[in-house]
C-alpha cells in the first residue's frame, strides 16, 4: 500500500510539473508585452481596412457629444489605411503618449512611493510588526502585511515573502509553510488593500478612457474601487489563514529548524525613523481633515461644498503622493538615510528609472488604444457583442462571473496586469456599460481574476525569485513545487472572492466613493 500511495504521488506531480511545463512553453513562445501591442495595433490596422470596405456599421443609442443629447447614432468602421487616417496616425503619435492618462498618475504617485521604499521605511515597518508578532497571530498577520506591502510595489516580494519563512522557524513551523502565505498575501492578494496603491490610479486611468468611448464626460476615480478593496483585504486575509494551516503547513514534510535564523528586531536607527515618520504622517492627516472636513473649506465643492466632486478629489493622486512622501522623507532624516535633499532627489530619479520598462509599453499600449479608437472597431464590437449578449440572456452576475474567470486563465499567460488590462479595457468596459454595468465594476471584475492566478503563473516577473526562496529551504524544490503549494491559495482566493462579489452585487453596494454597480446612458 505505502509503494502504491508513493506511486500515486508520484504520477500527480508528474502531471502537475507537465501542465506547468505546458504553461511556461506557450507563455514563453508569446512576445513580450510592448511588442504585443505593435503586433494588436497592426491587426487593428488590418481589420479596419477590411471592415470598412465591407461597410460594417452599428446604430446604437448613445451620446452625441456634438448635440450633447442622447440619441441614435450610426457608426462605421474607419479605414486606417486611408489617406486621411495615415495623417491623422502619423501627427497624433506623441499626443497618444502623453495624453494616456496612465502616464502622468503612475509618475506622480511613484515620486511618493520611491522615497518611503527607497529609505527603507517600508520594510522596517514590516519588520517592525513582523519581530512584534505573537505566536497565535503569526499566519494572520504574515499574510496581511503581504497584502498591504502590495502599495509599495514589489516590497512585498524581496523582503516580506524571505522575512515570512523566518518568522515562521521563530515559532517552530516550517519555513515554506511562511513562504506560501507570505507570498500568497503579496501576489495573490495583490489587488486589495486598506490604502489606495499604485495599481488603482493606473487602472483608473485605463478605464476612463475606455469608458469615454460611450460617455465622453465618464471619468473613473483611482478610489473607484476602495470600499470592495477594503473588505476584500479581510476576505483574503481570513482565506489565506485558513488555507496555510488547514491544507498547506500540514501537508509539509518535518523540519530541522537546528541551526536557522531567527527574526532580529529593528535597529536603534530604524526606530528613531519609524518615530519621525509616524509624528510626520498625524501631523500629515490633521492638515488634510482641517482642510477637506469643514464645509466651507478650499478643498471642497466652491458651489455645493461636496466632496466627491471637489479639488481634493480632482488633487487626490497628490494627496496620495504626499502621503508616502512626507513619511518616506522623516523617516530618512530619523533614521540617517536622508542628509540632504539630493538624497530625496536621488530617491525620486531611482524610482522613476525603474519605470522605463512601464514607459516602453505605455508608449505601444496608447498607439494601439489610440488606433483601435479612431478606427470604431472597439464601438462596432462592444455593441455587436452586447447585443449578442443581450439576445441570448447572458448578463449580470454569470457574465461578470465568467469575465472574473476568463480573466484569472489568460492571467497564467500575460502576467502584466498593466498590459492585459490596457488590451481588455477598450473591449469589455464599453461593451458592459451598453448592458448597463458601471465601469467601476468591470474594473473590479477583472483585478479579482487577475489576482488569484498570479501566485501559479510561472511568467509572473517574482515567480523564479520565490522559486529560489522555496530551494533555501528545500533543495529538491522546483517550479512544479511551488505551483503545488500555492494551487490551493489560487482556487480558494478565486472562490471566495467571486462570493464577496456576488453578495456585493446582490446588496447594491457602491464599489467606492461615487463608484456605482450600474451605469445608464438616462
Amino acid at each position: 500500500m505505502a509503494h502504491s500511495k508513493s506511486s500515486n504521488e508520484s504520477k500527480k506531480k508528474g502531471f502537475i510539473v507537465r501542465a506547468l511545463d505546458s504553461v511556461e512553453r506557450v507563455g514563453n513562445a508569446l512576445p513580450d508585452p510592448a511588442t504585443l501591442f505593435v503586433i494588436l495595433a497592426l491587426i487593428t490596422v488590418l481589420a479596419s481596412f477590411i471592415c470598412a470596405k465591407a461597410g460594417v456599421s452599428v446604430t446604437y443609442e448613445g451620446y452625441n457629444s456634438q448635440t450633447g443629447k442622447i440619441e441614435e447614432i450610426t457608426v462605421a468602421a474607419v479605414n486606417l489605411l486611408a489617406p486621411s487616417s495615415i495623417q491623422h496616425m502619423v501627427t497624433t503619435v506623441v499626443s497618444n503618449f502623453t495624453n494616456f492618462f496612465a502616464l502622468g498618475v503612475v509618475f506622480t504617485i511613484i515620486l511618493g512611493v520611491g522615497v518611503a521604499d527607497g529609505t527603507g521605511f517600508m520594510a522596517a515597518i514590516l519588520k517592525k510588526v513582523a519581530a512584534v508578532t505573537p505566536k497565535r497571530a503569526v499566519t494572520v498577520v504574515v499574510v496581511f502585511l503581504g497584502i498591504m506591502s502590495n502599495i509599495a510595489s514589489s516590497t512585498g516580494y524581496v523582503v516580506l515573502v524571505p522575512l515570512g519563512a523566518i518568522l515562521f522557524m521563530a515559532f517552530k513551523r516550517h519555513p515554506i509553510a511562511g513562504l506560501a502565505a507570505a507570498f500568497a498575501g503579496v501576489s495573490g492578494g495583490w489587488s486589495a488593500n486598506l490604502l489606495i496603491g499604485t495599481n488603482d490610479p493606473m487602472f483608473a486611468g485605463m478605464s476612463t478612457q475606455a469608458a469615454q468611448m460611450i460617455d465622453p464626460n465618464y471619468a473613473v476615480m483611482p478610489i473607484a474601487n476602495w470600499y470592495f478593496m477594503f473588505v476584500s483585504t479581510f476576505l483574503i486575509t481570513i482565506v489565506g489563514t485558513l488555507v496555510t494551516e488547514k491544507i498547506v503547513e500540514p501537508r509539509l514534510s518535518p523540519f530541522d529548524f537546528e541551526g536557522n535564523e531567527m527574526v532580529n528586531d529593528i535597529s536603534v536607527d530604524e526606530k528613531r525613523g519609524i518615530k519621525f515618520a509616524g509624528i510626520s504622517v498625524l501631523v500629515y492627516v490633521v492638515i488634510m481633515l482641517l482642510l477637506v472636513l469643514p464645509s466651507n473649506s478650499i478643498l471642497r465643492h466652491p458651489e455645493t461644498g461636496g466632496i466627491l466632486k471637489s479639488p481634493f478629489m480632482s488633487g487626490i493622486i497628490f494627496f496620495m503622493m504626499l502621503l508616502f512622501l512626507i513619511p518616506g522623507i522623516f523617516y530618512g532624516i530619523g533614521a540617517r538615510v536622508i542628509k540632504n535633499d539630493k538624497d530625496v532627489i536621488s530617491l525620486m530619479n531611482k524610482a522613476i528609472s525603474g519605470l522605463s520598462s512601464f514607459m516602453v509599453l505605455i508608449f505601444f499600449a496608447a498607439q494601439f488604444t489610440a488606433f483601435f479608437n479612431y478606427s470604431n472597431l472597439g464601438t462596432i464590437i462592444s455593441v455587436s457583442g452586447a447585443n449578442f449578449l443581450e439576445s441570448v440572456g447572458f448578463v449580470g452576475l454569470p457574465l461578470i462571473i465568467c469575465f472574473i474567470v476568463l480573466t484569472a486563465f489568460i492571467n497564467i499567460f500575460i502576467a502584466v496586469d498593466s498590459a492585459k488590462w490596457a488590451i481588455m479595457a477598450p473591449i469589455f468596459v464599453p461593451m458592459f456599460m451598453r448592458l448597463g454595468l458601471s465601469p467601476e465594476l468591470t474594473q473590479v471584475a477583472y483585478r479579482i481574476g487577475d489576482s488569484c492566478t498570479n501566485i501559479i503563473a510561472p511568467l509572473m516577473p517574482f515567480f523564479v525569485l520565490t522559486v529560489a526562496f522555496f530551494q533555501k529551504y528545500d533543495k529538491k524544490a522546483g517550479m512544479g513545487s511551488v505551483i503545488s503549494t500555492m494551487l490551493p491559495y489560487s482556487i480558494f482566493f478565486l472562490i471566495g472572492w467571486i462570493a464577496l462579489f456576488v453578495v456585493w452585487y446582490l446588496l447594491g453596494l457602491p464599489l467606492g466613493p461615487g463608484a456605482p454597480l450600474f451605469y445608464s446612458l438616462g
